[in-house]
């Protein structure tokens, strides 16, 4: 459960990078991704979850 706490604790620190060094420039990213189709943000997840298990995978 202290693993898990880590994760999602070291996600959100990675996830707060963007808006708050550069507010801009996130909301611009943000605007597009909107924009993307339901397959595109699919794709994109897809890609994601593939990315992490690799990661996992290879340090665990």
């Amino acid at each position: 459960m202290t693993t898990l706490l880590l994760a999602l604790a070291l996600m959100l620190v990675i996830e707060g990078l963007l808006p708050f060094v550069a507010p801009r420039v996130w909301r611009e990213t943000f605007r597009r991704v909107t924009e993307l189709g339901d397959g595109q943000l699919r794709f994109i997840g897809l890609t994601s979850i593939i990315i992490g298990l690799v990661i996992l995978l290879l340090l665990a």
